[in-house]
C-alpha cells in the first residue's frame, strides 16, 4: 500500500508541474484561437506551402496544428479534403510536417521547463518540418512516387464547439495525462526493479550514445518516442529538477523528442487520413536521426557560455 502511495505522489507531483505549463496555455491558445490567430498564421503559411509542394489551403492545416494539435489539423484537413484533392505524397508531406510540428505553445513550454530555450524548440521543429518538407517532395517528384489520389480512411466526428464542452473536453484529457503518468512511473518502476530497464538501454545505448545522449537520460527518451512528448517531458522535467540528467543531454533528448515523438499512436492517426509510412515513419525517424546527429557535432564546438546563453538554461526545484 505504502509503495502504491509513493507511486501516487511522485506521478501527482510530475502531473502538478504539468499541469502548470499546459492550463495557462490551453486557456490563452482559446483566446487567441477566437481572435483570429490561426487563419493570421495560416496566411503567413501559405506561401511555405508552395516550397513543399503542396496547395496554400493546406497552411490552414498545419497552422492549426502548431496552434492546438494534431487533431485540429486531421479536422481541419478532413474539411478541406473534397474541395482539395491531395495526392498520397502531398499528404504524407503534410502528416510529416505536422508530426514534426505541433502543439508548440504546450510543447515549447515543456521544452523550456526541462531546461531548453523556448525559442530553439520553436526554430528546431518548425525549420526541420519545412526543411523535411522540401527534401520529401523533391524525393517524391524525382521518382513519381506516391502520386495516386489519397484516400480519406477516417472522418473526425463534428465537434462541439461550446465553451462548456471545451472546457470538458479539456479536463478530461488532463484527468487521462494524470493517469497515463501514474502508468509511465508505475511501470519503469517495475521495469527497473526486475532490470527490463537495463537489457532496454543496454540496447538503445549504441544509437543515443552516438547521438551524444547519456544513459541517465535513456530510457526517458525511449519513453517520449514512443509514447510522446508530454509524458517524456514531464519524465524529464522531473529528472532534471533533481540534478540526474546533465543541461546537454536534456537538450539533446528533447531536440529527438520534438522531432520524432509518439511514434505508435500520432503515425497510426496520420495513416487514417491517407499518409504513407516511408514519409511519416521510416523518413522521419531517420531525418531525426541525421538532423539530431550534426546538431550534437555542432554544440561540442559551442564554448560553455554560448550554450547557456542562448540553448538551455539552469533548472531546479524553485522554477516556475
Amino acid at each position: 500500500m505504502n509503495y502504491l502511495l509513493n507511486i501516487f505522489k511522485k506521478s501527482a507531483g510530475i502531473s502538478l508541474t504539468l499541469f502548470k505549463l499546459m492550463i495557462p496555455i490551453i486557456i490563452v491558445i482559446k483566446i487567441l484561437e477566437q481572435l483570429g490567430l490561426v487563419i493570421l498564421l495560416s496566411e503567413w503559411l501559405s506561401p511555405i506551402m508552395e516550397w513543399v509542394g503542396l496547395p496554400g489551403a493546406m497552411g490552414l492545416v498545419w497552422a492549426t496544428a502548431l496552434v492546438t494539435n494534431l487533431y485540429g489539423g486531421i479536422v481541419v484537413y478532413a474539411s478541406l479534403a473534397s474541395d482539395v484533392p491531395m495526392t498520397v505524397a502531398q499528404v504524407t508531406i503534410i502528416s510529416s510536417m505536422m508530426l514534426i510540428a505541433h502543439a508548440l505553445p504546450i510543447e515549447g513550454r515543456i521544452a523550456q521547463k526541462a531546461g531548453v530555450r523556448i525559442s530553439l524548440t520553436i526554430l528546431l521543429r518548425v525549420g526541420m518540418a519545412i526543411l523535411f518538407g522540401i527534401l520529401f517532395n523533391l524525393i517524391y517528384s524525382a521518382g513519381n512516387w506516391l502520386q495516386q489520389p489519397a484516400e480519406l480512411l477516417w472522418t473526425p466526428e463534428v465537434v462541439d464547439k461550446s465553451l462548456l464542452s471545451w472546457a470538458y473536453g479539456q479536463l478530461t484529457s488532463l484527468v487521462i495525462i494524470f493517469c497515463i503518468v501514474f502508468a509511465l512511473v508505475l511501470l519503469l518502476d517495475v521495469l527497473k526493479r526486475v532490470g527490463i530497464i537495463d537489457h532496454i538501454t543496454n540496447l538503445l545505448r549504441p544509437v543515443l550514445q552516438l547521438l551524444g545522449i547519456g544513459r541517465e537520460a535513456e530510457t526517458i527518451t525511449l519513453v517520449g518516442v514512443t509514447l510522446g512528448i508530454s509524458y517524456g517531458g514531464a519524465l524529464l522535467i522531473n529528472e532534471a529538477q533533481a540534478g540526474h540528467i546533465k543541461p546537454r543531454d536534456v537538450l539533446f533528448s528533447i531536440s529527438l523528442l520534438g522531432l520524432s515523438h509518439s511514434l505508435i499512436e500520432d503515425t497510426l492517426l496520420m495513416m487514417l487520413i491517407g499518409a504513407d509510412l516511408s514519409g511519416i515513419l521510416l523518413g522521419r525517424v531517420i531525418f531525426t536521426l541525421v538532423i539530431i546527429f550534426v546538431m550534437v557535432r555542432l554544440v561540442q564546438r559551442c564554448s560553455v557560455s554560448t550554450i547557456d546563453r542562448y540553448l538551455v538554461k539552469s533548472v531546479s526545484c524553485s522554477a516556475t
